[in-house]
């Protein structure tokens, strides 16, 4: 498989700095090493250019905290993906999870101007679905699902045009932290959200497959990995941690049940924070998940 590597080095989204970093963590955790020794043909394609918070003014539009430089930087990782061939497996790196409005825009798109259907498995302890109007930080890494969907300020819902995901071919897994009025919003949408408790309740292997029958109809699908969903003790390197997450092999069961569907066609990694983790525990971590989710096995 020919796999394209993309660093969206971007805190803006986020309330606490160091996320730009995880792309640079990600890599020194020996991430196209890994995936080469899988029998991958591996392009790193550098990094987007994100803007410094340092160097612009931090105000709001509309509640909308950093917006234009984190449109820009959505808007250039959407191009650059967009354009990558048929037949490329592209592996985007965060930064904060608000470039997954970017990634998913631009993975929808590629090799189809205008927007094919595509199924988003979002793996992260916040559904990230809040609006500027629901949203009690205004910060944009709560949000972009629901941008995804069409849900919330014009300027983020219009990245990918007229295009947006159905809510139906959304699957959570992970979630135990959803703000009140987000919570509704969820609900009122149809997002299908696995918590905590149905995964203890339930087993990654059933939440698997009834996420593969939910997406059924799709050829395409994006996994959205937070690195915040796997427990803080396995990864203490993020900027949002919540207690009670996934475990180690709860993480890598659920990607290597994704591998053997052959339906995943792009991956993101994000908020992995260097300056919060222990000996870059997080990014090894998160380099194994992805290695789980492209192929690697015990056996």
């Amino acid at each position: 498989m020919n796999i394209s590597i993309l660093g969206i080095p971007m805190d803006l989204g986020a309330g606490r700095r160091g996320v730009d970093m995880g792309p640079s963590a990600l890599r020194n955790a020996h991430l196209s090493r890994a995936l080469r020794d899988l029998g991958h043909s591996v392009t790193d394609l550098g990094d987007v250019r994100v803007a410094l918070p340092e160097s612009i003014d931090k105000h709001e539009e509309g509640g909308l905290v950093f917006l234009d430089p984190i449109l820009d930087a959505c808007r250039a990782a959407a191009e650059q993906v967009a354009a990558l061939p048929e037949g490329t497996f592209p592996l985007t790196l965060g930064g904060d999870h608000s470039v997954s409005m970017g990634t998913v825009t631009g993975n929808a798109l590629r090799g189809n101007p205008a927007g094919e259907r595509m199924g988003l498995i979002w793996v992260d302890a916040h559904t990230d679905y809040n609006t500027p109007h629901s949203s009690p930080s205004g910060n944009i890494h709560g949000m972009p699902v629901a941008a995804l969907t069409g849900r919330g300020d014009p300027r983020l819902t219009g990245l990918g045009g007229d295009w947006h995901m159905r809510p139906e071919d959304i699957v959570m897994i992970g979630i135990r932290s959803v703000d009140t009025f987000e919570r509704d919003l969820l609900r009122e949408a149809g997002v299908k959200a696995y918590t905590m408790k149905d995964v203890d309740q339930l087993g990654m292997t059933r939440i698997h497959e009834e996420t593969m029958e939910r997406l059924g109809g799709l050829s395409r699908l994006h996994v959205s990995f937070d690195a915040d969903a796997l427990d803080p003790s396995v990864c203490p390197g993020v900027g949002t941690p919540v207690p009670g997450g996934l475990t180690y092999r709860e993480g890598h069961l659920l990607m290597e049940l994704l591998s053997e569907s052959g339906r995943v066609t792009s991956m993101d990694i994000v908020e992995v924070n260097p300056i919060l983790d222990t000996r870059n525990q997080t990014a090894e971590v998160m380099v194994g998940m992805a290695a789980s989710l492209l192929g690697q096995r015990i056996l």
